[in-house]
């Protein structure tokens, strides 16, 4: 493993100078050079404070670097008609909700709808697959067609509806995760 570079892409990503992460750590700007340059190693003490300021730690630092970013049909966990809403979700990526968005594929018959969420930080994103449905958030009701898309900071209590004859299909992204 490459503890230097590792330690070099985290110092870019935080978008800090050897001399600034050296100062953060009481380190020298020359050990910090070697050490991305694998020159030199680290201490089990002096990596733990590198890692605290780059705003990491050792768990996650040695965690397997191979994460998933491919996801299929069988990593789709589905859940039908959940509470009567006359539909399904399909949650596209497994334990997204451990990350900062949630995708889901909305599917709802016509008449059917969410459940009222309620305000929270953070944003909705949807983009209608097919059908046509009604983004109520608060008093505003607004109509999304197929090919449009919807934006909005959950400042109200909010739902979908399907405001369609027949079934739609939502893309839906939650941040953070919320369904």
């Amino acid at each position: 493993m490459n503890i230097g570079d590792k330690i070099r892409r985290l110092r870019l990503q935080r978008g800090l100078t050897q001399a600034e992460l050296a100062d953060r750590c009481e380190l020298s700007k020359s050990f910090i050079s070697l050490l991305e340059r694998d020159l030199t190693s680290p201490s089990l003490d002096t990596l733990s404070d590198l890692l605290e300021t780059l705003g990491s730690d050792l768990p996650s630092f040695f965690a397997k670097a191979d994460e998933k970013i491919v996801f299929g049909a069988e990593d789709i966990f589905v859940k039908e008609d959940p509470e009567g809403m006359r539909g399904l979700i399909k949650w596209l990526i497994p334990s997204a909700q451990k990350n900062q968005m949630e995708p889901i594929l909305l599917e709802l018959a016509p008449g059917g709808a969410t459940d009222e969420d309620d305000p929270h930080e953070g944003e909705e994103f949807g983009y209608v697959l097919s059908g046509m449905i009604r983004v109520v958030l608060g008093d505003r009701s607004e109509r999304v067609r197929k090919d449009e898309s919807f934006y909005f900071r959950p400042s109200a209590p909010y739902r979908l509806v399907n405001a369609g004859k027949g079934p739609c299909r939502v893309l839906w992204v939650s941040s953070p995760p919320s369904f």
